[in-house]
């Protein structure tokens, strides 16, 4: 009994192992070229076939199409790619993780590379050290290359050798002969394996090991890729959860374009397996004297199996490609009609964007810079009531537009600490000086626009007090007011403007023209103001009232300035 849980306990250790440097190898090219991936998957889907080889490209980067789909459906979250887009990216991203299958079989199992993983440590580990630029980064990339390969060879020396196994394969081939029961039974373990390590590559590197140490039939492993191409599917289902109706819909098209493709191949598979067992064979053939394999080299026949199981997985997800690429739009059409718009998509004050988190604060930048753009939307809002409010007559129209206002400075309160507690969560990862810097003004950013709302409350005080009193405004103080309101409303526009742009298109000199603007109206009204002190005309309670709201509007429009020069990065 102990020797069996100890045999277990080295397996689960030996893949951990692997999932450990699959992870360390993805996160440190991640942080070393997020935004370059950011840059490849925002301009290269103009249209689904370049969608497909962008999801391709980024997958093999990566080494997982978890981290590629995540990304996709986060994107599709941020409103930064449509659902068509994201079709072709997830597709492109099926091609690429068979990348990863073809690694583990050739460099993995038949040439063993653990021999070099220790050397690997002597290269990545000063890398892991320096203070230069994404070496770092890079350095990780290299230890969990090493890592990842130490695993694998853990693994494939961890499965029991088959002497004493006899009862166990002779149950597996006569399970294997129940023809599409026995595939589809074996589908569901595959898929059951992928959901539970949370990654099809690490359950790929098992079933590969398995048909390796000739444990597994070839038909057994290949319906068990299946169902990993199956389980690889709830990564994104899990986190499109927590994201918009968008964001689900995107996690559904590629749950149902794996499961329409593994529908297809069950069926076909007793066919293609022995066209592409005959092919890799003779292909073998041509290869085997220029392939140095260790002295624990497995059979020939072993041999065969690995590297059949890599071509079905390649040839499986490139006709699956080939054959629904044509039907994206119907794929779209089928995940709108299974998921219906949902109202709280639109509802004031919900975080629209940030409801999860991406795999590296790197991607998750994109979902922040449009959640504080939705932020800035929100607050400018408030501009339009207490305009309104300060024009108005009627006192019903007046009671609903402070009301209106309370409920927006509540609302931005929420809404900053949400978006303050996603940054904080994002802190706590290892992040680039970049991504620090980003970090940092988008709390500056979010910070003025929570002020922002407050100074908008504390206009609809003053004005409360003043309907209470029976205080008035003249025709000229009220013309003022909304002249500084429109200036306002203008460097509103321009805020929201660079809030959509990178800090080099930021237009900081339009931006800081408006706030002179703004600066020299209050300097105006004030001297003005000071003139009618005396006058006939002049009422107190009026004037203090018009200082108060020129002076906060004016605050307001040094606040907007603020912001600006926090895209720009100049705070």
């Amino acid at each position: 009994m102990l020797d069996i849980l100890g045999g277990f306990l080295t397996i689960a250790g030996a893949l951990a192992f692997f999932i450990y440097g699959m992870k360390m190898m993805s996160d440190g090219i991640q942080r070393a070229a997020g935004a370059q991936m950011r840059s490849i998957l925002k301009s290269m889907t103009h249209n689904r076939f370049l969608g497909v080889f962008t999801g391709f490209l980024t997958t093999a980067l990566v080494q997982s199409s978890s981290a590629t789909t995540v990304m996709t459906v986060s994107f599709v979250n941020a409103g930064l790619l449509t659902l068509v887009e994201s079709a072709g990216i997830m597709m492109g991203a099926n091609i690429g993780t068979t990348i990863t299958a073809w690694i583990i079989s050739i460099f993995g199992l038949e040439i063993s590379l653990s021999h070099y993983s220790i050397p690997l440590f002597a290269i990545g580990v000063p890398m892991l050290f320096s203070k230069r630029g994404n070496l770092k980064y890079w350095g990780e990339f290299v230890i969990g290359f090493s890592i990842l390969f130490l695993g694998l060879s853990a693994l494939k020396a961890s499965v029991p050798n088959l002497e004493n196994s006899s009862e166990l394969l002779s149950w597996l081939e006569d399970f294997s002969k129940y023809g599409f029961l026995s595939r589809l039974t074996f589908v569901l373990i595959g898929a059951v394996i992928t959901i539970i390590v949370q990654s099809s590559s690490a359950a790929m590197a098992v079933t590969l090991t398995l048909c390796y140490n000739g444990w597994l039939p070839l038909d057994v492993a290949a319906s068990m890729v299946l169902g990993e191409n199956i389980g690889t599917t709830i990564t994104a289902e899990l986190a499109s959860l927590v994201g918009n109706t968008n964001a689900k819909r995107s996690a559904r098209i590629h749950s149902m374009f794996n499961i329409i493709g593994v529908s297809w191949m069950i069926i076909l598979m007793p066919t293609i397996l022995p066209i592409l067992s005959s092919y890799v064979e003779e292909s073998i053939h041509l290869f085997e004297g220029y392939i140095k394999v260790d002295k624990a080299d497995a059979s020939q026949s072993e041999k065969l199996t690995t590297f059949t199981l890599s071509a079905f997985h390649t040839v499986f997800n490139l006709l699956n490609v080939l054959l629904l690429l044509p039907f994206v739009q119907y794929l779209v059409r089928v995940a709108k009609w299974s998921i219906k718009d949902d109202k709280k998509d639109d509802e004031v004050g919900r975080l629209k964007f940030i409801r999860s988190i991406a795999r590296t604060p790197e991607l998750a930048l994109p979902e922040l810079q449009k959640e504080t753009e939705h932020f800035a939307e929100v607050v400018s809002r408030m501009s339009a009531f207490t305009n309104k409010l300060i024009n108005s007559t009627i006192s019903k129209e007046q009671n609903e537009l402070v009301q209106r206002i309370k409920k927006y400075e509540k609302i931005t309160d929420k809404m900053e600490i949400e978006i303050v507690e996603y940054i904080t969560k994002l802190t706590n990862e290892e992040n680039t000086v970049v991504t620090s810097k980003k970090l940092r003004n988008i709390l500056n950013i979010c910070n003025d626009l929570e002020r922002i709302a407050d100074t908008y409350n504390e206009i609809c005080r003053t004005i409360q007090q003043k309907i209470e009193n029976r205080t008035y405004f003249t025709p000229d103080q009220r013309n003022n007011i909304n002249l500084m309101s429109q200036k306002i409303d203008e460097a509103f526009l321009m805020m929201k403007k660079n809030l959509k742009e990178n800090e080099r298109k930021v237009d900081i000199e339009h931006a800081e023209n408006i706030e002179n603007e703004i600066n020299a109206l209050k300097e105006q009204f004030k001297e003005e103001n000071l003139q009618q002190v005396g006058s006939i005309d002049f009422n107190v309670n009026s004037a203090l009232v018009y200082t108060n709201v020129y002076t906060l509007l004016e605050r307001i429009g040094d606040l907007i300035f603020g912001i600006s020069e926090s895209i720009k990065g100049e705070i």
